[in-house]
């Protein structure tokens, strides 16, 4: 794709440029989907598998479905670079009606849930470590909010170059707890828990899958990547490295632990540490998990404006989100649109007093909804373009992308089954859309009158 950059809303003088390397996605891959959940994750995976073989073949299969996911994205990043990423897919597939509801439940639910969620994560460990008094953890998400937006607004170098530290720092502490648990006292042994049911192994992968998911954050990179191929090349690192940490991290867990202990575990990665440092175990595992945090949401604030700057181009009522900054190539009205919300949902959370728990159950459907049209999309602009120019493939066609909506469609039923009114809330919030839609009289453009503005 190639061509000239077209007029877009008044103020979107600029647009996406490719500055950013492998490294630059990578870090963002890995920093969004090495979160919180790999130190509370695998204690529920170990309560419903019937061996420690099965805890660790589950977390293989997870790797599977998230590196299926990740090549049906890289076809459709590759053939369809653009800084909507998703939204731009499924305004191509199916219309830029749906693609609206999309951008609109990423500012409204998704990333804007995300960002709250992780903030929230990183308040609750900050405060063991130096308590803020009365509500100290919504005080530090608001905190982290603030202060990771204000760096993304700074500049797309500074946002990136912050996110490659994190993340640096983030795998040394997975690697940190490996490294312990590894070689600390093992667990003595425990007779195999009773065989799992279809049930308990549908659960194991629900939680094991929700521990991967944050890797389709990198389609917000393709306008940005030096190189055609750059986004193939990350999304298949990335996963590499991350079923590789999670693999040892899990067998660290065992040792340290074995099936018994870390099901019965509430804090699995600092009771595996315990044995070998002591009560040091609880603060060195909050400095961790805080990191981890931190980069994750960094992460989701930068891949997040991106949508938002999309949804701007496209919808009448938005076009103040369309306005790239050339100075500092970011989407600055987009970033702190989207920084407004995410504190909206940090006093939503703080006033159902939990936290974590109710923007977990906010964001999880509406998200696997989307990612199932996104899976399918490829068989739909497979059909319909079937002439245009595809940098790569997905392997195995169609059993891949068949196997990673079979997935998809799972986690988004589960995620409505298996939560509670947080989830409802997510979906009104997301159905709203149409009224705001609605209310917009202009029709949305189409994003494929916009590639012009994203190719270079």
């Amino acid at each position: 794709m190639s061509g000239p950059p077209q007029a877009g809303p008044a103020g979107a003088a600029a647009h996406p440029a490719r500055i950013l390397g492998l490294a630059d996605a990578v870090a963002m891959i890995v920093g969004i989907v090495v979160g919180a959940g790999i130190f509370r994750a695998p204690s529920l995976v170990a309560a419903n598998a019937s061996s420690e073989t099965a805890v660790l073949l589950a977390w293989a299969a997870g790797g599977m479905v998230a590196l299926a996911g990740a090549l049906c994205y890289a076809e459709l990043a590759s053939t369809y670079p653009s800084a909507g990423g998703e939204y731009h897919f499924l305004s191509r597939a199916y219309g830029s009606r749906l693609a609206f509801f999309l951008g609109w439940g990423r500012l409204a639910v998704i990333q804007t849930g995300s960002i709250a969620l992780l903030a929230f994560v990183f308040g609750d460990y900050a405060t063991r470590v130096f308590p803020l008094g009365a509500q100290s953890a919504a005080w530090y998400a608001a905190l982290v909010v603030v202060a990771l937006t204000a760096v993304n607004i700074a500049g797309v170098r500074q946002g990136a170059g912050t996110q490659k530290a994190l993340t640096a720092l983030e795998v040394a502490g997975v690697v940190f707890i490996i490294a312990v648990g590894l070689n600390g006292p093992a667990a003595d042994p425990a007779p195999a828990a009773s065989a799992a049911t279809s049930t308990a192994v549908g659960l194991v992968m629900v939680f094991v899958l929700l521990t991967y998911g944050g890797w389709n954050e990198a389609a917000y990179l393709s306008a940005e990547l030096k190189g055609e191929r750059t986004i193939v090349r990350a999304l298949v690192l990335s996963i590499a490295v991350i079923a590789g940490l999670y693999l040892l991290v899990n067998l660290a867990y065992l040792r340290a632990l074995g099936l018994g202990g870390m099901a019965a575990s509430e804090a699995v990665a600092a009771d595996a540490i315990r044995p070998s440092l002591g009560d040091g175990a609880a603060r060195a595992l909050s400095v961790i998990v805080a990191i981890s945090a931190l980069t994750s949401a960094n992460a989701t604030i930068f891949t997040g404006a991106r949508t938002n700057y999309a949804l701007g181009r496209d919808v009448r009522m938005f076009s103040g989100l369309a306005r790239w900054d050339p100075a500092t190539g970011t989407p600055r009205v987009a970033l702190l649109a989207q920084a407004v919300v995410a504190l909206g949902l940090v006093a939503f959370g703080t006033l159902a007093r939990k936290g974590f728990e109710t923007m977990v159950e906010y964001t999880a459907p509406v998200f696997w909804l989307f990612v199932l049209l996104v899976a399918l999309s490829l068989f739909v602009l497979r059909r319909r373009d079937p002439e245009t120019p595809r940098r790569f493939r997905v392997p195995l066609y169609p059993v891949t992308p068949a196997l990673f909506a079979a997935a998809a469609a799972y986690l988004c039923y589960s995620s409505l089954v298996y939560t509670g009114i947080g989830a409802l809330a997510g979906v009104a919030v997301l159905a709203v859309g149409g009224v705001v839609l609605l209310a917009d009289h202009r029709q949305p453009r189409s994003s494929r009158q916009l590639e012009g503005e994203e190719a270079t």
